[in-house]
């Protein structure tokens, strides 16, 4: 028997536990989620870790596997796990999910995808992991490789719909993007990102293109990294201007805590009822005084 182990646990479904329990379940193996109480009847336990953040277990027995991210680990899986179609039931989502390429043309000082998978390159074909009408892309920049554009334009011909969630890169999207993206059914907003005040208005550009060709739903959400809250501020009043819906996102520092300044920053974009209403002076007024001090 395999046990799984999802180290986040966060609700998120672990793609790279997906693919193992496919794998082994595929050569007659059993597996099942991680109990600490039957650790003596696993062969083998497979722990995965996303978000360097969250609290490792400690129950986990000392000859687990693990990988990811958040362990820090720069590993892939073996090939033939890599490209196993993934056990959705592992979560019991009804959609699909996996990656069409992999890395990145940017070199954001606060990623890891460049130094952990280098230079974007194809990865898969969406049949490979599409088992629904729905699909989760996780491509970090998709439009940066003719074949991430192929695999959407393949899935506008399948009548799919997807969510690119980690984003779109607006200085990659041209009139002939634009009316690639218009082309496809959405399962969620349409995701953008704007990390830095120099980006507004590449992003206003692609906008105008994508609601120039009716690319729909015309709101789009909006990823705003949260370091310099002036900045940020700057580049939040210009997506609520756009009527776009911008998603705040705090900077982890070198001990994976955001500033209490950022935290409150987010907390108060990403609290809709109280963004729409409060501004970010009036907000940052009733915080106490050792974290307003310096709010715009």
């Amino acid at each position: 028997m395999i046990g799984l182990h999802d180290a986040d646990r966060t609700g998120w479904p672990n793609l790279a536990l997906m693919k193992i329990s496919r794998y082994f379940q595929s050569l007659g193996l059993e597996c099942e989620w991680y109990n600490s109480l039957n650790k003596a009847l696993y062969e083998s336990v497979y722990s995965s870790k996303i978000f360097s953040f969250t609290d490792n277990d400690p129950y986990l027995p000392k000859g687990a596997l693990l990988g990811g991210t958040g362990y820090g680990s720069a590993e892939t899986l073996p090939e033939e796990i890599e490209h196993s179609m993934p056990d959705y039931a592992l979560y019991g989502i009804n959609y699909s999910m996996g990656f069409a390429t992999r890395g990145c043309i940017r070199n954001c000082t606060w990623c890891v995808v460049p130094s952990k998978e280098g230079e974007i390159s194809a990865h898969a074909e969406i049949e490979e992991f599409l088992a629904h009408k729905d699909l989760v892309l996780l491509d970090n920049n998709i439009l940066a490789h003719e074949h991430g554009l192929r695999e959407i334009e393949k899935i506008a011909k399948l009548g799919l719909r997807i969510d690119i969630n980690q984003g779109l890169d607006a200085r990659l999207i041209d009139n002939n993007i634009a009316k690639l993206l218009s082309r496809v059914k959405w399962l969620k907003p349409l995701r953008l990102a704007c990390d830095h005040s120099s980006q507004i208005r590449t992003l206003q550009k692609a906008v105008t293109l994508l609601r120039w060709h009716n690319v729909t739903p015309r709101r789009y959400s909006v990823y705003v990294l949260v370091d310099d809250v002036s900045d940020a501020l700057e580049r939040v009043m210009f997506l609520k201007g756009m009527d776009l819906d911008p998603f705040a996102q705090p900077y982890l520092d070198g001990t994976n805590k955001p500033s209490e300044m950022a935290a409150a920053f987010a907390r108060w974009v990403n609290h809709k009822a109280i963004f729409k209403s409060v501004t970010w002076e009036e907000y940052s007024m009733e915080m106490p005084a050792a974290v307003s001090v310096g709010a715009v």
